[in-house]
């Protein structure tokens, strides 16, 4: 039996879930003629508030989308310095859109009214044209760390008062909102525009939802072919976020309780210097120097338990709807005597 901790993305499609996928009532996508994906797109646009949605392979795709239709050559981005934005999608913010990026350094992934407003350019032609706020909820390299629903008004506020369009890359935007017990409706309001995943902790096989207002998403869209994101039956994979959606969001709060477990477990351990805070499914530790991450990655993966270093004294765990109970004892056990 193995254990996957990598992250929520390698979670499997359930049975219950492949056979939604099975009875897709599919067509030509590319043609607007896939009533699934109309289906999908439309239930989740009515989730968070907004007008219209689109319906994208992956992540990067509609938070890049989001960016280059919402900028112009030359302006500036703004982001922590983990966001999956910046960090971890190719240098798409250069390469597609030809925008500066500014990164300020946050508290476990999270940015301040404060530190936005200090990091916003002058009216100069010297520098690019602060444009764009982008923030991660649930934050990723930040330990899963969640914005309460003040702190988004608070930021929303500040970018409606200084003209810049505010962006939400809500990869796991659900386990933030398990945590939090705000609505989509509720968090939707403040944005812009809106990225969502349904490959992570919901559990679908692939896909993710651009959010935003109809002007918006005519021009995503248009932008989506530019990439090459046009798809055709691809029915199937909407009935897949379709299930997820009605089935897997409330058992998320599963998975954060497993996370909390192994945290409580890793704080007491000799060979752990810090854990982050876990809010959500996301439990980031760092090890003392007894060891580094890679030889505890490979210590976990003799008990049949994988794992990821995130540096040299860095490890991650994910947990979702693919660890079982059984499995976080197991892992819980193990890092108990591992050292």
């Amino acid at each position: 039996m193995i254990i996957d901790l990598r992250s929520d993305t390698f979670t499997k499609p359930s049975q219950a879930m492949l056979a939604a996928m099975m009875q897709a009532e599919v067509g030509d996508n590319v043609f607007n003629e896939d009533p699934t994906i109309t289906a999908l797109e439309e239930k989740v646009a009515t989730m968070f508030g907004h007008e219209a949605a689109l319906f994208c392979p992956s992540g990067t795709m509609t938070n890049q989308i989001a960016i280059s239709v919402h900028t112009q050559p030359g302006d500036e981005v703004i982001c922590e310095k983990s966001s999956h934005v910046y960090k971890y999608e190719g240098g798409g913010i250069a390469v597609n859109s030809s925008c500066s990026i500014k990164t300020i350094e946050g508290t476990y992934g999270k940015i301040t009214p404060e530190e936005i407003l200090a990091n916003i350019n002058p009216d100069d032609a010297h520098f690019p044209v602060s444009k764009l706020v982008s923030i991660e909820n649930s934050t990723n390299i930040g330990g899963g760390n969640v914005y309460s629903i003040e702190e988004i008004k608070a930021i929303y506020d500040l970018c409606k008062a200084n003209n810049l369009i505010f962006h939400l890359d809500g990869a796991r935007i659900f386990n933030a909102l398990v945590t939090t017990g705000n609505s989509p409706k509720e968090i939707g309001q403040y944005f812009d525009s809106i990225s969502i995943c349904l490959s992570k902790g919901l559990g679908a096989p692939v896909g993710s939802v651009l959010l935003g207002s109809k002007d918006f998403i005519y021009k995503a869209h248009r932008r989506r072919k530019v990439f090459g994101g046009g798809m055709r039956q691809a029915g199937y994979l909407a009935a897949a976020g379709i299930y997820a959606l009605d089935n897997n969001i409330d058992r998320l709060a599963d998975d954060h309780k497993a996370a909390k477990l192994l945290s409580d477990t890793l704080s007491t351990l000799p060979y752990v210097k810090e854990v982050l805070p876990v809010k959500t499914n996301i439990v980031i530790f760092k090890l003392d120097d007894s060891i580094t991450g890679q030889a505890y990655i490979d210590k976990l993966a003799q008990h049949n338990i994988i794992a990821l270093s995130l540096g040299p004294d860095l490890v991650r765990f994910v947990l979702h709807l693919d660890v079982t109970s059984e499995m976080v004892e197991k892992v819980n056990n193990t890092i108990k005597k591992l050292i």
